[in-house]
């Protein structure tokens, strides 16, 4: 009992419900790991006591939780505080308010920021917390619009070097804004990935989330680049020249996406670039850069410098160089100052390009422009978990547990935020992570946005079977969110497909935060509380429609959810043309990933598709009729159309026919996950040219333009 008292003190599930009225017990060894991760000892009956003690003696003694968070809506509790307390505030610009007995209702009226609070008590004790206050809401989109999901390195033009890059994206704004009137285009995560060779293909276990990668960059684009000549211009169009031929292999030769051969070639010219004086104006605008960004770029760029000597794993490094503040780096920094500089400015050059890039999109008339994409986590040997060591919990993983696609349940190798950690520093790691990704968008993607109200931690060594969640302060990571939107001005969508705990949906629409909804899972699978069922359907994206699917109604469009982004696939599902054609079995087959018989699964397949064709058909939006796989295409898009969705999102390969999934769930090495380009049906790679002249691609979005259905 005392340990399960202690577990919930520090948010720690003891037991869990996979399915309404089942529940599983969580295992006394992992209570104790997750326990360990936050700096409470366990182990033994002895320790769990002198635990429960300190606990109760750190709450009797506190006068103020460790982040005080207001707002209009919800006044903070300041219960702690004893009869004849006083408050005083300073806030965020450094101005000093008294504000005499306590009133939550008047902390939650103060400018929005972040504030810090003062608290004196009658028997002489005094404290200070950091005082959140934000908005109910985060901004809505300023309008339905339409726009497209594409996965950034896929869009290949005839420039761009070997993957789609961030002038690529400029275009691709520029064009569809004006051309299709898009409101927006959705990307894949840009963060800065481990350096290789071999790159995690993948855009979703970063080395760092507060910087994008620099093998985004547009060479040509950047200024300097005019300006090399002699040797440096001859060896610059050497690299141009190697780079043409590998954008060639893979439009025209059938290669994948080399990640790593675009970043050896971009990174030889950038070396270049680097060594190119900077005019006044530039050299000034740099500089600004540095003092924006501080301490958290410089961290950044010395792990790349020392990274380029002992390798990208910082837990292997040289002892003294394990902690950012330790001696043995101060004394290594001097050593480093220009390849910490030549980091430094790649951060730079790349952040400007974001910013064209987002200038483009609205200057095309797009209300809402970039969406950018935040993983759920980072590489536990990476940037980040470097220079934030005391934020994240050592020797745990965040996953998934057991449910009815995965009896093993999920390990993700991403280690999670100490909740602890952040509520003690004001929740600064993830304000200034999303300062960051908002600084060029008009929308951020929250992926797997549950997270911020519980993340499943496994234990190091263990199976995710012998996981348990972890709960964080879901008011304050709304609220902080809430405030750094409202800032930028910016939107914010969630990615809450799967398994949503009851209350997180309505929690999230509260705030404004739009939901995800995927045609083929909006089904009423017959849930009997609402909110534990709400508009998308308890299930994985990336897992087919449960059994259940073929009895569950599919869902009218005017029975959609408004506050969401509606789309027909995602990059972890079958591209609508496969599924029509049932490549996506096929596909799934030859790889040995059914679940159950091939036969079984292509009947289960069959019937969905004939279901769905009937339903559009009896709703007057397959007036091709059937057999007509571009007709099909445009259909299912049209029912969304017919929802209230404020945002309705195209995946940019279905607009051509591809089949070729971005990524397959389940595999590694059997299919190239993350690497291919966008193509026809034929397979045969589209250049952005191609997609920009594409009749198939303009057919479809006429419909969505005209929006009469």
């Amino acid at each position: 009992m005392g340990r399960a008292r202690l577990a919930r003190l520090h948010g720690i599930a003891t037991s869990y419900e996979p399915a309404p009225g089942r529940s599983v017990q969580i295992t006394g060894d992992t209570v104790v790991a997750v326990l360990a991760a936050l700096g409470v000892d366990a182990s033994t009956p002895h320790a769990v006591r002198t635990a429960l003690a300190a606990s109760a003696e750190a709450m009797d003694a506190a006068l103020l939780p460790r982040t005080v968070v207001a707002r209009p809506g919800r006044p903070p509790d300041l219960t702690r505080l004893p009869e004849g307390s006083v408050l005083g505030v300073e806030t965020e610009d450094g101005a000093a308010q008294e504000l005499g007995a306590p009133d939550p209702a008047a902390l939650a009226r103060l400018p929005l920021g972040i504030h810090v609070l003062h608290a004196h008590s009658p028997d002489g004790r005094t404290a200070r917390a950091p005082l959140i206050v934000a908005p109910d809401r985060v901004p809505a989109p300023p309008r339905r619009s339409h726009g497209f999901l594409v996965q950034l390195y896929s869009l290949l033009s005839r420039q761009s070097w070997g993957m789609g890059d961030l002038g690529d994206l400029a275009d691709l704004a520029a064009w569809s804004g004006r051309a299709l009137g898009t409101g927006f285009v959705q990307l894949n995560p840009l963060h800065a990935a481990v350096p290789g060779p071999p790159t995690d293909p993948s855009p979703y276990r970063p080395s760092s989330r507060r910087f994008p990668d620099p093998v985004h960059l547009r060479i040509e684009h950047i200024p300097e680049y005019a300006h090399l000549t002699g040797a440096a211009r001859l060896r610059a169009d050497g690299l141009a020249t190697r780079a043409a031929a590998l954008r060639a292999g893979v439009l025209e030769g059938g290669a994948l996406i080399d990640r790593d051969a675009v970043w050896a070639l971009k990174r030889e010219a950038l070396e270049l670039l680097w060594k190119v004086p900077l005019g006044p104006g530039r050299r000034a605008e740099y500089c600004d850069f540095l003092a924006e960004q501080g301490q958290a770029l410089e961290d950044h760029a010395t792990w790349c410098a020392i990274a380029e000597l002992h390798g990208p794993n910082w837990r292997g490094w040289p002892a003294g160089l394990r902690d950012p503040r330790a001696a043995g780096v101060a004394r290594l920094r001097p050593q480093l100052l220009d390849r910490i500089d030549f980091h430094c400015r790649l951060a730079w050059f790349t952040d400007q390009q974001l910013a064209g890039a987002q200038r483009a999109a609205r200057e095309a008339g797009m209300g809402i422009g970039l969406v950018h994409d935040l993983a759920v986590g980072v590489h536990p040997s990476g940037a980040d978990t470097w220079a934030q060591q005391e934020a994240f919990a050592a020797g745990m993983s965040i996953g998934a547990p057991p449910d009815a696609f995965n009896a093993r349940g999920q390990d993700w190798g991403l280690p999670p935020w100490r909740p602890d950690a952040l509520a003690a520093a004001g929740y600064a790691p993830y304000r200034e992570l999303l300062r960051q990704l908002l600084r060029h968008a008009g929308a951020l993607r929250i992926d797997h946005v549950m997270g911020l109200f519980r993340l499943w931690w496994v234990p190091e060594g263990r199976p995710p079977t012998e996981g348990t969640y972890v709960r964080y302060d879901g008011e304050a990571m709304l609220s902080v969110l809430a405030l750094e939107a409202h800032r930028a001005g910016a939107a914010v969508i969630g990615e809450d497909l799967g398994t949503v705990e009851p209350g997180v949906r309505g929690a999230l629409a509260e705030r404004g935060v739009l939901g995800t909804s995927v045609l083929w899972f909006e089904r009423d699978y017959g849930e009997p509380a609402p909110e534990a069922a709400p508009a998308s359907a308890p299930m994985s994206a990336s897992a087919p429609p449960p059994e259940s699917a073929a009895s569950a109604r599919i869902l009218a469009p005017d029975e959609w959810r408004s506050a969401c982004l509606a789309t027909v696939t995602t990059h972890d599902l079958p591209p609508t043309a496969a599924r029509l054609t049932g490549e996506d079995v096929a596909l799934r087959e030859r790889l040995g990933l059914l679940v159950g018989s091939p036969e079984r699964e292509r009947s289960r397949a069959r019937y969905e598709l004939v279901e769905w064709m009937r339903e559009l058909a009896r709703r007057g939006l397959l007036p091709e009729g059937a057999g007509d796989e571009e007709g099909a295409v445009r259909a299912v898009h049209r029912f969304l159309l017919r929802t209230p969705a404020r945002m309705i999102g195209v995946w940019l390969p279905d607009a051509v026919g591809d089949r070729r999934p971005q990524n397959l769930p389940g595999t590694w090495d059997e299919y190239p996950n993350w690497r291919v380009p966008i193509s026809g049906p034929d397979g045969r790679p589209h250049t952005l040219e191609e997609l920009a002249a594409s009749p198939r691609l303009h057919a479809l979005m006429r419909e969505l333009a005209d929006g009469r259905y």
